[in-house]
């Protein structure tokens, strides 16, 4: 429905648009402006619309803008809206306008079962957080290569690190278990990846770029300071 509105927009746009002289690029900037917010924009150049849902990627965008204090140009989103049996996960290069990565992703195994439903920012819960997060540096675990975590948002997710909520590779975050099972398997509260996109993934996004985790609840957006 979305691409049919731009559709229609566009060619407004055209229908209004002539050749008269040096000043009409500026004229359809201006026309471009006022039809579209930078939100929406955006979601069309890069053809989001049948890929990420719109409430969430204006959400996540909306933080970015906020919290994007280093300029960094890469945006992780998380749907915990879908189940865990669909691609959820998404790497954006907003500069270039790409999409990256779209892959599973894995929550807590007190979240809920294909879908998460309930969400933590205690120890032990043994749940995901939602909210906005910058990545940080990587290392060798237990669950082998992993990239921590800094939750930016107080009371909601602020004690990822101590708990010790990171992105890493997991056997039980794959096409084959979904398969046997129905669903992903879970984790203990880690947005956990396939083994085989773990590493490129972590090594795009280390070191300093957003991730946001996305759930439509309202006590997220009552607590939430960034959105």
């Amino acid at each position: 429905m979305r691409t049919v509105l731009f559709s229609i927009i566009f060619t407004i746009i055209s229908a209004l648009s002539f050749p008269i002289g040096k000043d009409q690029p500026k004229k359809d900037n201006l026309i471009t402006e006022y039809l579209f917010n930078d939100t929406e924009l955006l979601f069309q150049q890069m053809n989001l619309d049948n890929l990420i849902d719109f409430k969430t990627f204006e959400s996540a965008y909306s933080g970015y803008k906020k919290l994007n204090k280093n300029n960094n140009s890469l945006l992780t989103i998380i749907d915990f809206n879908l189940p865990s049996t669909k691609k959820r996960m998404y790497v954006l290069d907003l500069a270039k306008k790409e999409v990256l990565y779209v892959t599973h992703v894995a929550h807590g195994r007190n979240s809920g079962e294909n879908f998460a439903t309930s969400f933590s920012n205690r120890s032990g819960s043994y749940q995901s957080s939602l909210g906005f997060f910058r990545t940080a540096e990587t290392y060798n675990g237990g669950n082998g290569y992993s990239l921590r975590l800094d939750g930016l948002e107080k009371g909601i997710n602020d004690k990822a690190r101590p708990r010790a909520v990171v992105i890493h590779g997991a056997d039980y975050c794959s096409e084959d278990f979904i398969r046997s099972t129905g669903r992903l398997g879970r984790s203990f509260g880690c947005p956990a990846l396939p083994q085989e996109l773990n590493k490129p993934i972590i090594n795009t996004i280390k070191d300093g770029s957003l991730l946001f985790i996305y759930a439509d609840k309202p006590e997220y957006y009552s607590l939430s300071k960034v959105l």
